[in-house]
């Protein structure tokens, strides 16, 4: 559209928002600022919650729990590992169970060998707060 169009049309109530400013010749755009605002808005909340869950996942497991809940939490990080992702490992442990850190750390151990697909532990297990807890990722 040639420039005096454009500004005429300013004129008129419509806003002229200046889309790429480095191109030649520049691109500019005839729309409501509010709407232009909104879309950037809504562009800019979206690009923010894909980038948040690019972090590593947590499987919380019992060392009390039942063979079957171990297998399902087995399977749900497998599902985790296949995507690439890092999985924190994490083993609440209660009251004087913290005490026996032998037995949890084989419990532990227990529940790594339910997993099929190779990983690589990225450190030892380290015994904090509530529990125990041992990143891995996919060989």
């Amino acid at each position: 559209m040639p420039r005096e169009k454009a500004l005429a049309l300013i004129e008129e109530g419509i806003d002229l928002i200046e889309i790429a400013p480095s191109a030649k010749p520049p691109v500019a755009r005839l729309m409501s600022f509010d709407k232009f605002r909104y879309m950037q808005e809504k562009a800019e909340k979206k690009a923010r919650v894909a980038q948040k869950s690019a972090g590593p996942k947590q499987i919380q497991i019992s060392a009390r729990a039942a063979q079957n809940d171990l297998l399902i939490k087995a399977r749900q990080l497998e599902k985790f590992l296949e995507e690439g992702r890092q999985v924190d490992v994490a083993m609440r442990l209660r009251g004087r169970e913290k005490a026996n850190k032998g037995w949890a750390l084989q419990r532990l151990d227990d529940f790594l060998k339910m997993i099929t697909v190779e990983y690589k532990k990225l450190g030892e297990p380290k015994f904090g707060g509530r529990g125990l807890m041992v990143p891995i990722i996919k060989k």
